[in-house]
């Protein structure tokens, strides 16, 4: 059973760990994008630790490494007891392998070396009324899956071995965000990009899903694109409407307005690699996820006047599920 103080606590700290009293039926996993200054290497390293529904006969702590320039990708599991994190900031450890707000120190098969986090992060703001990406949803108890951005953005550095070729990550930029809870959706839209050609401070996440809500699901949408050092959002929770939301098997579009003014998304789906995602029973092999997507992005304001219009490279990101079904609701 979850700790409620921790619970408490977790709300205002959505890059922190949330498992404090979970013994079974909880995932939690870091999400470390990174990509260097000419785009070349574009990796993500995912710790997390998957508690399972037997008291710990289906647990495991892990790493999960993608390849976004060939679509490889890895995931390498260790006991439960080399996994540690802390409950009032980012910093976990799988193994030997260490992050928090200064950098990662990576061990892997793949990946080996220092990379140093050389800007503060940029977080979702959270307040109060507002704890982060999720809003009030993020203080309801019986979500399935909670969401955190820990930083829409830092800059790189460091040289590290990547399969034993030295690589440099000096001038590249980064991106962390979080997952935790019981289970990922049946359904969702999930896309993000921090590299914006007309804009190089903005950094868009963007996703859409099938949310459990009392006997009665929901599609419930998070979009945040943060430009001109402002955030600007379109949410289930502030207001904003979904004029369209078009999933086929090459590409989506997105279009939704807000007090913000209108956003359209328009992504090129790409074949990537497949990634590892909590179902309630193990962590699966199922989702299939690029980081190679390209996103191009208008927002306007209530004017009509053209705030950016851009596209984004380097995207992350995963179509996956019952999409009928998340499309109907």
């Amino acid at each position: 059973m979850a700790n409620p103080l921790a619970f408490v606590r977790g709300i205002f700290h959505p890059e922190a760990f949330h498992g404090v009293g979970r013994t079974k039926n909880f995932f939690e996993g870091w999400y470390v994008k990174l990509v260097s200054s000419d785009q070349k290497q574009r990796w993500a390293v995912i710790p997390g630790i998957f508690l399972g529904q037997d008291d710990g006969k289906r647990s495991e702590a892990f790493v999960q490494v993608l390849d976004g320039s060939t679509g490889r990708s890895w995931y390498h599991t260790y006991p439960i007891e080399e996994f540690e994190a802390a409950t009032d900031r980012f910093e976990v450890r799988v193994g030997p392998n260490k992050f928090n707000e200064h950098g990662a120190t990576l061990d892997l098969p793949q990946l080996k070396g220092l990379i140093s986090f050389d800007s503060p992060f940029d977080p979702w703001p959270v307040t109060a009324l507002s704890p982060g990406i999720m809003g009030w949803f993020g203080a309801v108890p019986f979500m399935e899956c909670f969401h955190g951005i820990a930083s829409f953005g830092h800059d790189l550095s460091g040289k590290i071995e990547v399969e034993g070729e030295l690589a440099s990550f000096d001038g590249g930029r980064g991106y962390i965000e979080t997952d935790w809870g019981k289970a990922f959706p049946q359904g969702y839209v999930w896309m993000h990009s921090n590299h914006i050609d007309t804009a190089p401070d903005a950094s868009l996440i963007a996703s859409v899903a099938i949310i459990p809500w009392i006997g009665r699901p929901f599609r419930g949408f998070i979009v945040g694109l943060k430009h001109g050092g402002k955030l600007h959002r379109w949410t289930t929770y502030n207001r904003a409407k979904e004029l369209e939301l078009t999933i086929t098997d090459s590409h989506v579009a997105w279009r939704m307005t807000s007090p913000d003014g209108t956003l359209e998304l328009s992504a090129d789906r790409k074949r990537g690699g497949l990634l590892h995602a909590p179902i309630r029973t193990e962590m699966h092999q199922r989702v299939d996820e690029t980081l190679d997507a390209v996103i191009k992005i208008k927002h306007t304001d209530a004017s009509g006047k053209v705030l950016l219009e851009g596209t984004g490279f380097v995207g992350a990101m995963e179509v996956f599920g019952d999409l009928e079904r998340l499309l109907a609701i």
